[in-house]
């Protein structure tokens, strides 16, 4: 399943939000050397409650819109997981 995500690096805490079918994550990492690609990757796939490697950026690895791919899930059960309370 793939969708697009709004990356807000250098963020003072990490978090994930939904907005109907919007999502924004915020990550503490600053965007230099992969650090907040590694980190958004990292936070969804602790949110999905899925392994790192089933979670990858698919489009906009230098870029804040980015387009991401999680493996052997469903939307209904992305959006889900990522609409629970943390």
């Amino acid at each position: 399943m793939e969708f697009d995500i709004r990356v807000q690096p250098k963020a003072g805490r990490n978090s994930v939000e939904v907005n109907g079918d919007k999502v924004t994550a915020q990550v503490t990492a600053a965007p230099e050397g992969g650090k907040a690609n590694d980190a958004v990757v990292a936070l969804l796939a602790k949110r999905l409650k899925v392994a790192k490697g089933r979670v990858y950026i698919v489009r906009g690895h230098k870029t804040r819109d980015k387009r991401l791919c999680i493996e052997d899930m469903t939307a209904d059960e992305v959006f889900a997981r990522l609409s629970e309370s943390k």
